[in-house]
């Protein structure tokens, strides 16, 4: 079975590289990793602070109900991701918003930015937005765990059409996903450095209007192929294609 991952505070690995001492893990992840995996001293652990820095070790000892020491045997730091993938994902109903942030994060997007397109049934305002925005992060940090990432997503403030024309305008590839499509995205030129920027619409799909501000920031419509996915499910099919074309998962 492959080794648990558990969160430190950034800069821990680092200090804790330097003394040469064991690590130690407390804190709610301290009591997930006792009380709840119930770790034993000689099981192998992973430590990271999800911006790609990891150590490598076993349980060395274990101390009340949330903490435990780690020996470390081995440090490693998985480079920043080139391209990037950000997805642009539009707020679905219910529960699919987790879903998608939950299947992009196994799969590796490296971003996804919350959008609340003009054909949303669902919005984010308030507190309610506030707790849906926490959910999303909460997901994506327990999906960057279970998948063993070293390097965990960001999930951004939501953006508004015309901040996300400005992201677009910055990257170096910049797509909307569509189902009307000219072009697959299979066969688009690909950079290998800088951002892919994707958009994924809403169940009502992207609007007119929505598709010509994107296309002057230099977003063009794609498909992803015959069938038309969900807005929850297109996102992770088109990270997928992307990590594989752009060599990230050679």
């Amino acid at each position: 079975m492959t080794a648990p991952v558990f969160i430190v505070e950034p800069g821990q690995l680092r200090d804790g590289s330097r003394s040469g001492g064991p690590l130690v893990l407390s804190g709610a992840e301290g009591r997930h990793a006792v009380s709840v995996r119930r770790l034993t001293v000689g099981e192998e652990i992973v430590l990271t602070d999800g911006e790609g820095a990891g150590a490598y070790g076993v349980v060395s000892s274990v101390e009340g109900k949330d903490r435990l020491e780690v020996a470390v045997s081995e440090l490693r730091t998985e480079p920043a991701p080139a391209p990037r993938i950000t997805v642009v994902q539009a707020l679905p109903k219910g529960d699919r918003g987790e879903l998608a942030v939950e299947t992009m994060t196994e799969t590796g997007v490296d971003a996804i930015v919350p959008w609340a397109a003009s054909r949303c049934i669902t919005q984010w305002r308030g507190d309610r937005g506030a707790k849906a925005l926490a959910k999303w992060r909460s997901t994506a940090r327990e999906a960057a765990k279970q998948s063993r990432r070293l390097r965990f997503p960001e999930v951004t403030e939501p953006m508004t059409t015309r901040q996300l024309a400005g992201l677009l305008g910055g990257a170096a590839f910049a797509a909307v996903l569509h189902e009307e499509g000219s072009a697959p995205l299979a066969d688009a030129a690909l950079p290998t450095e800088g951002d892919i920027v994707l958009v994924v619409g809403p169940e009502g799909g992207v609007s007119p209007d929505e598709l010509a501000a994107f296309a002057a920031a230099g977003a063009k419509p794609y498909r992803l192929g015959a069938t038309v996915l969900r807005t929850s499910t297109a996102g992770v099919a088109a990270t997928a294609l992307l990590l594989g074309r752009t060599g990230r998962w050679s």
